[in-house]
């Protein structure tokens, strides 16, 4: 499992292809679908630095404040990517994202703006929140927390070796489209059998 660097070069990014498991190590940002709407509205200069070259995860986060006002990961599990899609090739684009992580792959939108942008889509497992909370030691800064509350909150968090699948890459690759292909060629030929 190869290592990757937060904030990434545009031609890291474009060395990656679908199948390929990466560590993440550095900054990223997480957002639902408050956020991208909320970075779409209106150009945010207040969040570029924190999006430039980085990575935005779908995540609706489980945080416990600690006593000097400092922040924890408790849970941090991947949210279902598809209900970006509306937003996510135009945040890629805008803000210059190197990557996408969630969970179950996004459309046709949204890959375009991977090849356009230079950008992947990762996949982290779901049903591993606990697990994965252990790969974010610290939380550097949260936006929009009082308007949006904890879950749709863009957390700034710093991550060490967090793990993921690139599903989706900037070659037009998707693993999720190979998946739909298969499964339906193997449902008519289910079907035709019992005919």
């Amino acid at each position: 499992m190869a290592e990757l660097k937060l904030p990434a070069s545009e031609k890291t990014i474009r060395d990656l292809s679908v199948g390929d498991f990466v560590e993440l190590s550095g900054r990223m940002i997480t957002g639902r679908d408050e956020a991208h709407k909320w970075l779409i509205e209106e150009q945010r200069d207040e969040v570029v630095p924190y999006l430039k070259d980085s990575v935005i995860y779908h995540c609706g986060p489980v945080v416990g404040e600690n006593e000097d006002g400092s922040y924890d990961f408790v849970a941090a599990g991947p949210t279902t990517s598809i209900r970006e899609e509306p937003y996510q090739a135009d945040v890629i684009c805008r803000y210059g994202l190197r990557g996408v992580i969630g969970k179950g792959g996004m459309g046709a939108k949204t890959l375009d703006g991977l090849a356009r942008c230079g950008a992947v889509y990762l996949h982290a497992v779901g049903g591993a929140a606990q697990v994965l909370a252990r790969a974010i030691p610290r939380v550097e800064k949260v936006f929009m927390l009082e308007e949006f509350g904890v879950p749709e909150a863009l957390w700034v968090i710093q991550v060490e070796r967090f793990p993921v699948m690139v599903t989706m890459d900037s070659h037009g690759g998707s693993l999720h489209d190979e998946v739909e292909e298969r499964s339906q060629a193997k449902l008519k030929e289910l079907l035709g059998q019992g005919a």
